[in-house]
């Protein structure tokens, strides 16, 4: 078994240039691993409605919302699995490098879709290569800085900026909203290319900016030397997924999963369905929709009888002024829609803003507390008030004040995001160092991935169609909402009494034969 010294001296190794390039790149890497996940709440609805032609509060948006949610996300556990056992396979950082190009250049193909389909694919393998990337970062970072203290500052605080991504990507979406309001003609160039002038598709593009700058800073970061170490040595063990169900790991492995389960399940079952769905059910939405609802309701008969006079052309002189008909309806629907589209986006990244800012804010207080509170403890301190925050946002405060329930929303960012930081934390120190990309892989990508963002299709297709019943298609939002309570507070209850039962970390060593419980 490695003493203390020698595991210190792993870190103590780095050159002090190296480990700040280091924690640099893993910082960059988080944050853009949350830009590029984050930008489906601010982009889905408006993207799905333009590509099915449909209006944001549809029935078809609040389904493909919660389906994509989830569909990206499973398509991201599958990957994100395979991935750990990558990691444990070919190198910590050999991995980052492929999962990076892979999240970068993705959304800039999504950017060009005609068909939703296109969307959809582009957006799981955005998905995918997050997934993988943020497994091998954090198995990465937990090697590099192998002593405890330096370790848990290290990784507690480059997560924190992940967060900042979400902030970031929010800022964007907002900036290149107001930009096409000024000028909605958009960039000539971009144009050119096809690419509407439409700011989901804009944000998409930004998605490549992440890969350039991380990889340009790759060549000059080191490879795991724990793992380089014992893959010279061949007593790098072969990572096998029954391990993670032997006798001494066994408890571990399913603890840990459903405990991830929890947090990815009010994550996707509530929060990114805010921005996504709920948004378009705000009191000053429906002010905006009262106020040009008749445009609306004109431009729609108007669209309907030329679509059904094409339907009735016989001849191509017919047919063509048909065509130019509904060409000409489409644009004038869209344009009696901006108002209250434009006042749907103006809030969603409104609500998209307070949630990150709550979720960087849980971060940094996480990487505080990490140091002084005994492991165990931590999590507890957040996930009892998520028990009583979520109703109360989605149930009693959505449809109040605007700024009030955007606090509230802020709360539940932090207690979640900052359940995140926890899990990361925590699995690189409950797994052998062999296993530790391939049990981390499981619990976060079986558990959070595929189980946990199942609660996105839960509440959409499951929960939400139960409340108002005989109501029509726009109290779509406020469905939403009250499953995302329901969904909220069940997934906090579970995840308090799973805390538990969560095993204390290994010893600095490689053996199991002796725990801490910092």
């Amino acid at each position: 078994m490695s003493s203390p010294a020698a595991a210190s001296s792993a870190s103590a190794g780095l050159p002090p240039v190296t480990r700040w390039l280091v924690l640099i790149v893993a910082a960059i890497g988080f944050l853009f691993d949350t830009y590029e996940l984050l930008m489906f709440p601010v982009i889905g609805s408006q993207a799905v409605a333009e590509l099915l032609r449909v209006e944001q509060t549809s029935n078809e948006v609040r389904l493909w919302g919660g389906r994509m949610l989830w569909i990206a996300a499973l398509c991201g556990g599958v990957f994100g699995l395979l991935g750990g056992f990558m990691v444990d396979r070919f190198g910590r950082k050999t991995v980052m490098v492929g999962s990076i190009l892979l999240y970068s250049l993705s959304p800039v193909a999504a950017a060009t879709s005609t068909e939703l389909w296109q969307f959809i694919l582009f957006r799981c393998t955005t998905f995918i290569g997050v997934c993988v990337e943020l497994v091998a970062a954090v198995t990465w970072l937990a090697e590099l800085f192998s002593e405890k203290r330096q370790r848990e500052m290290a990784i507690g605080w480059t997560l924190a900026c992940a967060s900042i991504g979400g902030i970031l990507v929010t800022e964007m979406f907002n900036t290149i909203v107001a930009e096409l309001q000024a000028h909605p003609a958009g960039i000539s160039w971009l144009t050119s290319l096809g690419i509407a002038p439409t700011a989901w598709r804009y944000t998409l593009l930004t998605g490549l900016v992440p890969g350039a700058l991380i990889l340009l800073l790759m060549p000059f970061v080191p490879e795991s030397r724990v793992w380089k170490a014992k893959k010279a040595a061949g007593t790098l063990q072969r990572p096998r997924l029954a391990e993670l169900f032997s006798p001494e790991l066994r408890r571990t492995t399913i603890v840990t999963t459903l405990i991830s389960a929890c947090g990815y399940a009010a994550a996707f079952g509530a929060l990114q369905l805010g921005p996504l769905v709920m948004a378009a059910g705000l009191p000053a939405v429906e002010s905006a929709k009262k106020e040009h609802g008749p445009a609306v309701k004109a431009a729609t008969g108007k669209l309907k009888a030329a679509e059904k006079q094409l339907g009735e052309a016989t001849t191509g002189d017919a047919k063509t002024k048909a065509e130019g008909s509904v060409k000409v309806a489409h644009e004038e629907l869209s344009a009696a829609r901006k108002p209250i589209t434009d006042t749907i986006d103006e809030k969603r990244g409104q609500m998209q803003r307070w949630q990150e800012i709550g979720g960087l804010t849980g971060r940094i207080l996480f990487a505080v507390l990490l140091v002084y509170v005994a492991s165990r403890l931590l999590i507890r301190m957040f996930l009892v008030p998520g028990l009583f925050l979520f109703p109360l946002t989605y149930l009693m405060l959505y449809q109040g004040n605007f700024t009030v329930f955007c606090v509230a929303v802020f709360f539940c960012g932090l207690v979640t995001v900052a359940q995140f930081s926890y899990v990361s934390e925590y699995l690189p120190k409950v797994f052998p160092v062999h296993l530790r990309g391939t049990g981390s892989g499981f619990a976060t990508n079986i558990g959070g991935r595929m189980l946990g963002t199942m609660a996105a299709v839960v509440n959409t297709e499951l929960l939400a169609p139960l409340f108002f019943p005989q109501e029509g298609p726009e109290k779509n939002p406020i469905r939403v909402a009250t499953a995302a309570a329901i969904i909220g507070a069940t997934v906090y209850a579970i995840a308090i009494v799973l805390s538990f039962l969560l095993p204390p970390p290994r010893s600095e060593g490689e053996g199991g034969g002796k725990f801490w419980f910092g």
